[in-house]
């Protein structure tokens, strides 16, 4: 299962969830505004453009319908990348660009991306006040639009420095643009956004060159860009399966909350106190996460780990457990092995569970060596992350809620 649905950061998957979210019910008022400037400010943009550069003389009104459709039909081709996503528009943007005047681009690839969501607008799968993203989504063709009205175009691969500034200005717009769009309205900052946009920006730039094979096969042969619309199809097909992986890695993750959900039921039912103990060591040890800075895996790593740490105690015997005086040796050498039995368990549920076994089996591990199950001290720990120290200071039974020292007690908690 793990190998056919790999495990996302739970950074991503928030953040997919919560875009997903976004694109399905209507806009709340803060996604409204910030999308309704964004559409204003494109549409001052490309108005201005088409206005102040000459363009007419050159405009064919059938190339552009035919490729508005096509974009239309690319656009709906898209590749989810958390906040972000990319789509196959890129394949006829680029001849677009070099076949129309440039400056009447920008308000052509608008028309195709509204006319791509037609029909979800028509099912009702999209708020019909959803076409404001459209126009906001369709920044990203203003930066090589102004470039090549500036050059007069591009003639083929003579003017490569023209091309790739054009490129250049495409994705700096676009991410000057969305950026701020996605951090005002989805609370994702820049550093979280980056991995999605890099990912973006690169299948773009691969894109392009089809796409400009595609523009100068046309001047000689005119729609012959229409030729890129069985690789369209393709690429259709795979943006089918990544969103059944990224369904099937979203699903995973619930169900990973619900298996952990369900041991921490047992771990209480097997033991009220246990059970009680846990979340608080849960409450305390996201806390001291929080204040360390860990983040995505790590965290979670923390949250599960802290909430099942003491999960293989169902496997040690109840007259150990529940012994109200103190353990011999032998009882010791037993009620240790819960670290190991816990980590057993968890590593049979595999994935982000798998993870956090290593967590559980290291909770009572202390940097002079003098913890178990293995004895590590100092460097000898494993690296595995900033949540490792968190569990180590939080899970042992001497701490109290405000990480005081908790009076003995009179039962053993291991």
């Amino acid at each position: 299962m793990e190998a056919a649905t790999p495990l996302l950061d739970p950074e991503f998957e928030e953040l997919l969830g919560r875009s997903r979210a976004k694109r399905i019910r209507r806009l709340l008022s803060r996604e409204l505004a910030g999308e309704a400037v964004a559409a204003a400010g494109f549409l001052v943009a490309a108005l201005t453009l088409a206005l102040l550069a000459p363009w007419r003389p050159g405009f064919s009104l059938p190339l552009a319908l035919v490729l508005a459709g096509s974009y239309a039909l690319a656009s709906r081709v898209r590749f989810e990348v958390g906040p972000c996503h990319t789509d196959a528009s890129q394949l006829v943007l680029v001849p677009m660009l070099l076949l129309l005047p440039a400056a009447s681009v920008p308000l052509v690839a608008a028309l195709g991306y509204m006319a791509g969501e037609l029909p979800d607008y028509l099912r009702g799968h999209k708020h019909v006040e959803r076409v404001v993203v459209a126009l906001a989504n369709s920044w990203y063709a203003v930066g090589p639009a102004v470039v090549l009205a500036i050059a007069g175009g591009a003639r083929g691969l003579q003017d490569w420095p023209i091309l790739l500034a054009a490129l250049g200005a495409q994705f700096a717009v676009d991410a000057a643009v969305n950026a701020p769009r996605e951090w005002f309205e989805l609370g994702a900052s820049p550093r979280t956004q980056l991995p999605g946009a890099a990912w973006t920006y690169g299948v773009d730039a691969l894109l392009s060159c089809a796409g400009l094979l595609a523009a100068f096969a046309s001047r000689g042969e005119h729609y012959s860009f229409v030729l890129l619309l069985p690789l369209v199809a393709l690429l259709a097909i795979f943006a089918k399966e990544r969103e059944r992986r990224l369904d099937g890695a979203l699903q995973l993750r619930e169900a990973y909350r619900a298996t952990t959900g369900v041991l921490a039921e047992v771990v209480e039912w097997d033991d009220n106190y246990t059970g009680s103990h846990s979340r608080r060591v849960v409450s305390l040890s996201l806390s001291v996460a929080d204040a360390l800075g860990v983040q995505g895996r790590g965290r979670r790593n923390v949250e599960f780990g802290a909430l099942l740490h003491d999960v293989g105690k169902i496997a040690i015997p109840k007259e150990i457990v529940n012994k109200p005086g103190p353990l011999s040796p032998a009882e010791w050498q037993t009620m240790r092995l819960h670290t190991v039995e816990g980590q057993r368990i968890l590593d049979r549920v595999g994935g982000a569970l798998g993870e956090a076994g290593h967590v559980v089996r290291a909770s009572h591990e202390r940097w002079d060596g003098t913890g178990y199950p293995d004895g590590l001290a100092g460097g000898a720990h494993p690296d595995r992350g900033s949540h490792r120290l968190v569990l180590r200071r939080l899970s042992r039974d001497d701490v109290g809620p405000d990480l005081s020292p908790r009076p003995p007690r009179g039962r053993c908690l291991g």
